[in-house]
């Protein structure tokens, strides 16, 4: 068992409008998510299910069937395998839960997140 505290988890730049902590098991894997108004998610699918909790302000997600918005308190699941991007409507803090978790974000190999936005 392992207990964490969020303000020592390192928080990991990856672009002008993008930040995020990471906690990770061996199985799953938990990240705080820090969106300025206006970050986009460029569109991308991975093996891993996702849930995603807005904690602050709002996503506009886009996905095979259309758009969705999700806003503080709400909870959005992702299936596996399903293309999605976003955008930030506001200054925005997500939870996001992964399993199996995410070696590219471990591994730095999440190149379409650390592209700087125009």
């Amino acid at each position: 068992m392992t207990l964490y505290q969020w303000n020592q988890i390192r928080l990991e730049k990856l672009n002008e409008q993008l930040s995020r902590k990471v906690i990770s098991g061996k199985n799953i894997m938990l990240a705080q998510v820090f969106l300025k108004k206006g970050c986009v998610v460029p569109a991308h699918k991975h093996d891993n299910e996702q849930m995603t909790y807005i904690l602050e302000g709002c996503l506009k997600l886009q996905l095979p069937d259309g758009e969705v918005t999700v806003r503080e308190g709400e909870v959005l699941h992702i299936p596996s395998g399903i293309e999605h991007s976003a955008v930030a409507l506001e200054e925005t803090l997500d939870v996001d839960i992964f399993s199996p978790i995410r070696e590219d974000w471990l591994t730095g190999k999440d190149d379409y997140l650390r592209k700087q936005q125009k």
